[in-house]
Parts: structure tokens; C-alpha cells; sequence
């Protein structure tokens, strides 16, 4: 998982890279993602995703025989994540878009696309849940790139273009009944522009791995509730402010659960796993 190759990293300055953002049009609400992080701190945080994508991230860094002597951890909805950090790098800084997860882990609250990192300071950085909730992308990872040091590991998971597949056609079913049609479920990042994003960016040898959890459900509150305490519930700031209507909600449901099997309702959550590197010094 080194690099072969050396090349340059294409950096932006962070004023130009502030110019950037500023022609992105706000897909998401940032304030509103910081609130559903904090609401799932307080109902108590379903981890099994996270977690998942965690210990993978952790298995692919201990994979590298290496040491790190500083990592910077982007999401971190558990705060025992930077001590168990603690056998593969010297120390682990926390950024956290939700304020309550952040000082439970030692943190600081972050907007990736609209925050200044130190320059060169870490040469570890993993990226868990959180990127794919951003208006510009591209910016938050050239500002990335801007925090390390050449050689270093850049890890972590985006949510993927097949996630959640049963709420989807079930949000259909609910415009379909309320006879309105409103944005419901985020867009994603599809696999195949993983790797460009991240060389774009200026990071060199990019693997990407695709995992496919199926989860069953016993009924559509149950996915619902899942999500609220995941912090993933609609951020979009496009979305209706209109509460749905008992009936859309009902129709939803039914939707949902018609599609179940054995009493369960099997969706998809699309973990898009990758791994990239500075470029070396020359």
C-alpha cells in the first residue's frame, strides 16, 4: 500500500480554495447535519456501519507494518475510536461535524469544506461517515491533501450510488400517494468516480473496495429509527418543511414492508471503501 511512484500534489491555496466553495450551490444544510449528529448523541448512536467501516480502515492500516506519528480522525460518533488508534500513530486529532460527538471524543466541530487545517500536519487521516455529506466535495479533499505530509495515508468510506434502495422506492410511494414529489434521500457518490475525486485532488494510487451490507428489517419505524440515531436522516436543503402527511407515511410503510421476506424488509447500505497516498518528496 506505498506508493510506486512519485508525484506532485497538486495543492490549492486555502484562500483560493475558499473562492471555490463559494460558486458550489448548498445541496445540504450544514447546520441541520450538525443537529441530527447531536440528536443521535443524545438518543444513544447506532454504530454497527460505523463500526464496520472502522475496523476495516483500521485492518488496512495495520497492514502497512507502520507507525504514524500524528493522525487526524474526520467522524468519530464513538469516542473510544481515537484510543484504539493509539497502537498505529503517536496521536489521533478529532474532527467532528456533530458538536456533541466531538467533545465526547476531545474534539473540534468541522465543515470540511470550510475549515483551515494546519498545513503538513499529519500523515494519517481517516475520513468515516462524513465527506459524503458535504457541498464541496472536491474542496474538502484538496484541504485534505493541505493537512498532510508527503507519504501519508489517506483512508476511509464514503455511502455509495446503491444505498438504501427499499426507502427509495418507498419515499416513491409516499409522493405518489401525497401526490407531490419532494427530495427525500441524499444523492451518493457513485464507485467509479471515487478514484478520480481523489487523484484530482492530487492523492496518488487510489484503491477503492466496495461492500454491500444487507440489513433486515422487521418494519419501515425500525429503519427509520436506525437512521435517526446514525445522524442520516435528510439534511438536503431542497427538502420539504412540510411534516409528511399520516397517509404518505402509511403508504411508505406498506411499501416497505410488502418488499420483506421471512417478516424482514432486506435493505442495502453501500460502503465505497478507499485508500491513497501523498506523493513521496522528491
Amino acid at each position: 500500500m506505498t506508493p510506486t511512484r512519485e508525484t506532485s500534489i497538486r495543492r490549492l491555496s486555502l484562500p483560493r480554495c475558499h473562492r471555490t466553495s463559494r460558486g458550489v450551490a448548498a445541496l445540504f444544510d450544514m447546520q441541520l447535519r450538525a443537529m441530527r449528529r447531536d440528536r443521535a448523541a443524545r438518543l444513544g448512536p447506532e454504530l454497527f456501519l460505523y463500526e464496520r467501516v472502522f475496523e476495516d480502515c483500521l485492518e488496512r492500516i495495520e497492514l502497512t507494518s507502520r507507525r504514524f506519528e500524528s493522525a487526524l480522525l474526520i467522524g468519530c460518533p464513538d469516542p473510544q475510536w481515537p484510543r484504539r488508534l493509539a497502537h498505529v500513530t503517536a496521536g489521533t486529532e478529532v474532527r467532528e461535524p456533530g458538536p456533541l460527538f466531538a467533545r465526547a471524543a476531545g474534539g473540534e466541530p468541522v465543515i470540511e469544506d470550510a475549515w483551515e487545517p494546519r498545513a503538513a500536519a499529519h500523515d494519517l487521516v481517516l475520513g468515516i461517515g462524513t465527506l459524503d455529506s458535504i457541498n464541496d466535495l472536491p474542496l474538502a479533499l484538496n484541504l485534505v491533501g493541505h493537512a498532510m505530509r508527503p507519504g501519508g495515508l489517506f483512508i476511509g468510506a464514503f455511502s455509495g450510488g446503491n444505498t438504501l434502495p427499499q426507502l427509495r422506492a418507498a419515499m416513491r410511494a409516499a409522493d405518489a400517494s401525497a401526490g407531490t414529489a419532494s427530495p427525500h434521500v441524499h444523492p451518493r457518490i457513485e464507485a467509479a468516480a471515487v478514484a478520480p475525486l481523489l487523484s484530482n485532488a492530487g492523492f496518488a494510487n487510489p484503491v477503492i473496495d466496495i461492500d454491500q451490507v444487507e440489513v433486515g428489517y422487521p418494519s419501515f419505524d425500525r429503519l427509520i429509527a436506525d437512521l435517526r440515531r446514525m445522524g442520516t436522516t435528510n439534511i438536503l436543503s431542497d427538502r420539504s418543511c412540510e411534516p409528511m402527511t399520516g397517509a404518505a407515511y402509511a403508504a411508505a410503510k406498506l411499501h416497505f414492508e410488502n418488499a420483506a421476506r421471512d417478516g424482514r424488509t432486506v435493505e442495502i447500505f453501500e460502503v465505497l471503501h478507499f485508500a491513497c497516498w501523498t506523493a513521496q518528496q522528491s
